[in-house]
């Protein structure tokens, strides 16, 4: 099994994409809105991606709440941004995590549903008043305590959905003055300490996904997903997490190069799974060609993030759920 996690070109899963998935097996699939059209033809794709890919596959779906949502009204449910959370907690903080975790849950039940398995939720990024919007209203508040204990009721409950949450972008985002999917940001401050807190404290998460950022404080030369000194010494390091780590899209303009050549920098700097969602085949088809095997301790990880959404699973009612945020205000 390939240490990639890979996107399709649409509704329907090619023949000569299935081909490929059956040479070269990837770690697992991400959907986009361009894949996702209605609960019946999703359901089909479903299940023709897992005619063919290898058992445990990754079924990764970037689905936060708010403006980064693709399962979408009138089929799934709408969910608030992650601004709103912060809103709410300012004023009330228990309702705020309560609405927090049945965010997450409500979340989590609709992509159990569709037979996805990972989210790319929660965002630990810091709302930077003067920074890109490219974070913006995704941020759940400016003070890294109250993202920290807010994503981590977000985590909670996609987790109780039996859904593995992704917390995003270690070790933050929110200072980047552009956005890295056109540009590479490069954050000068020497004080990270802000950023860093809530990924510190929620380094038991079981996923996180890379910032493509350089923070000179880090690695002068490098953007974080393809630096060992900023992996190695912050994230795993600093930070201290020990589940799996995912780059941010090896599509996205901020990185120069081929994405195969990049998926497997990246993993020789120490990420677990390299991420590429394009759709296009040729390029799609070069990353599974070179980027390496899951490593034996990237799949010991996966394994454990597999067994910890089993035993986190509880049985919920969503429509209860949903009536219970709704009078909450969210």
């Amino acid at each position: 099994m390939k240490a990639a996690v890979v996107g399709i070109a649409g509704p329907a899963l090619l023949p000569e994409e299935a081909a490929l998935f059956r040479a070269f097996p990837p770690a697992g699939v991400i959907l986009f809105g361009r894949n996702i059209a209605e609960p019946a033809q999703l359901a089909r794709l479903m299940a023709d991606l897992r005619a063919v890919l290898p058992a445990h596959a990754v079924f990764m779906v970037d689905q936060e709440g708010g403006r980064v949502a693709r399962l979408r009204p009138p089929y799934w449910r709408a969910h608030p941004r992650a601004r709103t959370l912060g809103h709410l907690f300012d004023s009330n903080p228990r309702a705020g995590l309560r609405v927090a975790w049945l965010t997450g849950a409500l979340i989590g039940a609709d992509c159990a549903e569709a037979g996805f398995t990972v989210t790319a939720a929660p965002v630990l990024d810091l709302s930077v008043p003067d920074a890109h919007d490219v974070i913006g209203d995704r941020a759940l508040a400016e003070d890294p305590v109250v993202i920290a204990r807010l994503a981590r009721a977000v985590a909670a409950g996609i987790g109780a959905a039996g859904i593995q949450p992704v917390g995003k972008h270690a070790p933050g985002h929110g200072r980047a003055r552009v956005d890295s999917h056109l540009s590479l940001p490069r954050v000068e401050t020497n004080d990270l300490a802000a950023d860093i807190r809530p990924f510190a404290l929620n380094s038991d998460l079981p996923w996180m996904m890379t910032a493509h950022i350089v923070f000179p404080a880090l690695d002068p030369i490098l953007p974080v997903t393809l630096s060992p000194r900023a992996i190695g010494g912050t994230i795993r390091g600093h930070i201290g997490f020990k589940g799996v780590l995912v780059t941010d899209d090896l599509a996205m303009k901020a990185l120069d190069g081929r994405p195969a050549d990049l998926a497997q920098q990246a993993i020789a700097a120490g990420c677990d799974i390299a991420l590429y969602c394009s759709g296009e085949l040729a390029p799609t088809e070069a990353v599974l060609r070179q980027v390496p095997v899951v490593s034996p301790a990237g799949a010991e990880r996966l394994a454990t993030a597999r067994a910890g959404a089993a035993r986190r699973r509880l049985s919920m009612n969503p429509a209860l759920l949903a009536a219970e945020r709704e009078w909450l205000g969210a």
